[in-house]
């Protein structure tokens, strides 16, 4: 495959990949990491001459193995963590293959092993086959066919408990820091921003570009503020604190995207903005902090 068809493949599949590896980790915004784990391994053996005769179960493949190696390495890292940590997790709707619509949380589906979550986002999700799903998670038919039914049965079982979105434990000091960014944009005072912003600041506008460094994510804050039909307000997806964005020319009772930050004490170190991966907001839930 040359270099211009793999690159297109891989812009087309980001959204498909995304809602695999955020269903599995149970977090958009770790299925994020995974996935951008997932482009650089596929860009990494496509340019060592790769032979990819099925790109999408290759890719599928990759991010499923991707999104192993992440679980395996939370686990190991959560074994100190209290129960209400592990419980900030977001809430998704998914439907159901007789139809009827199932509210299951993303804690809930992780819940479920590993491959019984693999066959029932494969399948009922992204509509996988059975075959494609053996192929994927590198199992018999059979296997995949008893996980997806298991799966389901199990959800089923699960979907009638109660579910509470979780709401994000914010010191004061960080609550502080976001809501003057927050207000920041809101009053256009961009260079305010920009004050805030650490020296070697990373900027990742997902599925666009990635740049560091002050200087070079200067013209970020620039669009914005020529920008006329945005509103913004402090939330929450996947139980994390974000800065959530709505469009004045789309709905208004949903945001568009959001932006995550990262702080090194009072400073900005890193923008995540999922301004051009919308896609993100499709499989968890948000909620507006203020």
């Amino acid at each position: 495959m040359q270099d211009e068809a793999f690159n297109l493949l891989l812009a087309e599949m980001r959204p498909r990949l995304h809602r695999y590896c955020a269903r599995m980790a149970g977090s958009a915004i770790d299925g994020d990491d995974i996935v951008q784990n997932v482009l650089i391994k596929a860009i990494t053996a496509h340019a060592s001459g790769a032979v990819i005769d099925n790109p999408t179960g290759w890719l599928f493949r990759i991010a499923h193995n991707a999104a192993l190696d992440f679980l395996r390495k939370r686990n190991r890292q959560e074994v100190a963590q209290s129960d209400d940590e592990l419980d900030m997790v977001a809430t998704p709707v998914m439907d159901a293959p007789d139809h009827d619509v199932i509210v299951v949380s993303f804690r809930t589906l992780l819940q479920l092993p590993v491959l019984q979550r693999c066959a029932v986002i494969l399948k009922d999700v992204l509509g996988h086959s059975v075959e494609e799903i053996a192929d994927i998670a590198e199992c018999s038919a059979p296997a995949a066919k008893s996980a997806l039914q298991r799966g389901r049965a199990r959800l089923k079982e699960l979907a009638s408990e109660t579910d509470d979105v979780r709401v994000p434990l914010l010191s004061d000091a960080d609550r502080g820091r976001l809501s003057t960014y927050v207000d920041c944009f809101r009053q256009g005072d961009f260079d305010a921003v920009r004050r805030m912003l650490a020296d070697d600041v990373e900027l990742d506008l997902v599925a666009k570009l990635r740049l560091k460094g002050k200087d070079r994510v200067d013209p970020y804050f620039t669009r914005y503020a020529q920008a006329t039909n945005w509103q913004f307000s402090v939330g929450a997806v996947d139980g994390r604190p974000v800065m959530l964005v709505y469009d004045k020319n789309g709905p208004t009772l949903a945001p568009a995207h959001f932006v995550v930050l990262d702080w090194r004490a009072d400073r900005i170190a890193g923008i995540r903005d999922f301004l051009f991966a919308p896609y993100a907001l499709e499989a968890t839930d948000w909620l507006v902090l203020r």
